[in-house]
């Protein structure tokens, strides 16, 4: 018997069932006007009927999160450590979505005082414990490494009894009665269910919202456009000193005061901010050696713990391509990969430092800033973030700038102002145990470039998870809590109001 399933079933049978064959994969006698989910209903014990087969049931538990990026991942933790019996649905080998998966590295600063929620603050702490010091005692930046943080998630899961399928991607999803019953997913062995009393998207794209009917949109409400996506990448055998020297005291560009190992240079033309690195990617275009498209951005970070390697954060795919369009996002890939290496070997032949340097690793997937976003119970908008809005449902606060790639690039708060995100921004009337967290809440485009970074939405599925584990045990749907109303001691903020 399998030991890591919850409804047990036979390796033979799994085997079996999981390779879909036409034998035995129809359910004898009639059902054809049954529903989907009646259907299933009525198949008893670890198998239910979907697309006219059978197909096992791998988990029936508490909560099921899909995906495990930042904030899926603490969504599952988060839920476990409340009681619930969790299983989190990852379609990579790695947790950590884009802090990982991406090379998004390092976490940006929410900007908000006291904005770390416990679980933001465990995560900086174990980093710290695996000889990573997140803290350049500057910027205030998370500098992290990405192999070190999906190893302290692994560790967290398995503390925590959460049960992770990895290389699993979501399908689709039966409904009943206003309920999400289940999940059918695609795994490595063929297509399978999960039954789950609450069920948490952190899908990114609101894949799952979506997939029942939730309403959302998708791009800027004026033009249509999605924020750009990028392509990020590592580079190795960097001189990070002399680069330094170059950047730093010879070109004195002060706008990254860190010193090495913690070392940031960037350009950005369509800023208002004038870079010194800018005049070197202009020469590129005068050349020829650069289209404008690819000196338009560049941006690279140091990673600690790897010696000589900065995370590039470019380049960035024209905005022409929609992280949206499954057609336009493929053609992105090959596009922006030609990109990368063109830019990377200018950089190479004229950035000093990276004489020596290399193409080390590419992100498996594109950094989609914007795609879907619900709309929920509470929709956020830019007047939440100019007037500093506060909620008594407020699961966490921030402060990161409006920072709209190719539409707007807002000015900062005031030192010591921040916003705050409502609890009824991550749930919806349509589905009542269906919680959103992460980047596709119900926000607007522009407020959504605000609270998209990685440290916010860490804070989201945080509470996502809490909220999830707090409903079942309280026999509330989740889409009916208030978060307010939570014992102050069981949630990871309480508005300062």
């Amino acid at each position: 018997m399998s030991k890591s399933f919850l409804i047990p079933i036979s390796r033979r049978d799994f085997m079996k069932l999981a390779g879909l064959t036409t034998a035995g994969a129809l359910l004898s006698g009639g059902g054809g006007d049954l529903t989907e989910v009646e259907a299933a209903e009525k198949v008893s014990g670890d198998m239910i009927k979907y697309a006219g087969k059978k197909i096992p049931v791998l988990y029936d538990v508490d909560v099921c999160v899909c995906g495990g990026g930042p904030s899926g991942t603490a969504a599952a933790i988060n839920a476990a450590r409340k009681g619930a019996k969790v299983v989190l649905l990852e379609r990579s080998v790695a947790l950590g979505g884009m802090a990982v998966l991406g090379c998004v590295y390092p976490f940006m600063e929410t900007h908000a005082p006291n904005s770390d929620t416990p679980y933001v603050a465990e995560i900086k702490q174990r980093l710290r414990e695996k000889g990573i010091e997140p803290f350049d005692g500057v910027t205030q930046q998370t500098w992290h490494n990405p192999e070190t943080l999906t190893w302290i998630y692994d560790e967290m899961c398995e503390e925590t009894g959460v049960n992770i399928l990895y290389e699993t991607v979501l399908v689709d999803a039966l409904t009943s009665g206003g309920k999400i019953t289940t999940a059918i997913i695609q795994t490595i062995a063929g297509l399978a269910a999960v039954r789950a009393k609450v069920f948490i998207d952190s899908t990114g794209d609101a894949y799952l919202a979506r997939n029942v009917g939730v309403p959302h949109e998708r791009g800027y409400e004026k033009t249509g456009n999605n924020q750009p996506m990028s392509f990020r990448f590592e580079m190795g055998g960097i001189d990070i000193d002399r680069l330094y020297q170059y950047v730093a005291i010879e070109l004195k560009e002060d706008w990254c005061k860190s010193l090495p190992p913690y070392f940031e240079i960037a350009e950005a033309m369509h800023r208002k901010q004038r870079y010194k690195l800018e005049e070197l990617m202009a020469r590129g275009v005068e050349t020829g050696e650069l289209s404008q498209e690819e000196a338009e951005y560049m941006q690279a970070y140091s990673i600690i713990g790897k010696n000589g390697v900065m995370s590039c954060n470019f380049p960035e795919i024209p905005v022409k391509f929609k992280s949206t369009d499954p057609i336009d996002y493929s053609r992105a890939v090959t596009y922006g990969r030609k990109m990368l290496h063109n830019m990377a070997g200018y950089l190479i032949r004229h950035l000093p430092g990276f004489e020596n340097a290399y193409i080390s690793r590419e992100a498996v997937m594109l950094g989609a800033r914007e795609s879907w976003r619900i709309r929920g119970k509470y929709y956020l908008v830019e007047d939440d973030y100019h007037n500093q809005s506060r909620f008594a449902d407020a699961v966490c606060r921030t402060a990161w700038f409006i920072d709209a790639h190719g539409e707007k690039v807002s000015e900062k708060l005031p030192k010591g102002g921040y916003y705050e995100i409502p609890y009824r921004a991550l749930i919806c009337d349509k589905i009542s145990n269906l919680i959103v967290s992460g980047r596709c809440i119900s926000a607007s485009f522009i407020l959504q470039a605000s609270m998209r970074i990685q440290p916010t939405c860490m804070s989201i599925g945080e509470a996502a998870g809490i909220a999830a584990a707090y409903g079942i045990r309280n026999g509330v749907a989740v889409n009916q809590i208030d978060w307010a109303k939570i014992p102050a001691g069981q949630r990871s903020y309480v508005s300062a109001g």
